[in-house]
């Protein structure tokens, strides 16, 4: 095989893994509290080096097929979102960029993190519009009456010690790298929420630029499939 493929079959590739991210932002652009994600691109190369240095034994093809690139990470972008008022008493949004909600499942009893703060009441208790349970300081339920809002918890921890999880959710990896705060005065701005951070906009144009970059990957492997036919053709008249 032509050495050629390998970048343009990994650039195609990572093409469409950046294709199904932007997509989801696109998808997610007035999804209130959501963070976008963003996808960093590297070479074997690097990976390479690393397995030596962990005494790893690696074989190299070619210098072609070590330069290949590849999807390195994946990580969210945590920079707040507009907030902007709502005159809604049950709509919070949070003002420091690494900041959440407490909610509970119903179902499984699971602690998340969230900061989608348009929130709503059911059965008398503060609930997000997927039904979990806002949660206290003591992780129990709030009784949606006077001064609930103060009630709200509001913890820290950064983005690295959290998975994505389905409705705009987080998952903790490592509780003890969680800080609970205090009360939540000054972090918490009642009747607002805070809007995503995805620019439709430039998400638009980058998911265009990527569709792009897999056509002329496509085609450049095109090209190299007839050269290598013409070039086959030639050499079976020549003998």
């Amino acid at each position: 095989m032509n050495p050629g493929i390998y970048p343009l079959a990994a650039s195609m590739v990572n093409q469409l893994n950046r294709v199904d991210t932007l997509s989801n932002n696109l998808a997610n652009s007035n999804t209130v509290g959501f963070k976008q994600d963003n996808l960093s691109e590297g070479s074997f190369n690097y990976y390479l080096e690393r397995s030596k240095n962990q005494n790893i034994e690696t074989t190299k093809f070619n210098v072609v097929t070590n330069t290949v690139p590849k999807i390195d990470g994946k990580f969210v972008d945590k920079n707040l979102g507009a907030i902007t008022p709502t005159n809604n008493q049950l709509d919070f949004a949070i003002k420091d960029e690494e900041m959440f909600f407490k909610v509970q499942n119903p179902k499984t009893g699971e602690i998340l993190l969230t900061r989608d703060g348009a929130f709503g009441v059911l059965n008398e208790q503060l609930v997000t519009k997927n039904g979990f349970y806002v949660l206290n300081n003591d992780n129990g339920p709030i009784i949606a009456q006077d001064e609930f809002a103060q009630q709200i918890a509001v913890v820290k921890t950064q983005f690295e010690n959290l998975d994505k999880q389905g409705n705009n959710n987080y998952r903790i990896k490592l509780q003890q790298e969680v800080e609970a705060l205090v009360g939540n005065e000054g972090f918490v701005l009642q009747g607002a929420l805070e809007r995503s951070n995805v620019n439709s906009v430039t998400t638009m144009v980058s998911l265009i630029e990527s569709h792009r970059r897999f056509e002329q990957a496509q085609k450049a492997m095109t090209g190299i499939d007839e050269l290598n036919k013409s070039v086959i053709e030639k050499v079976g008249r020549a003998t």
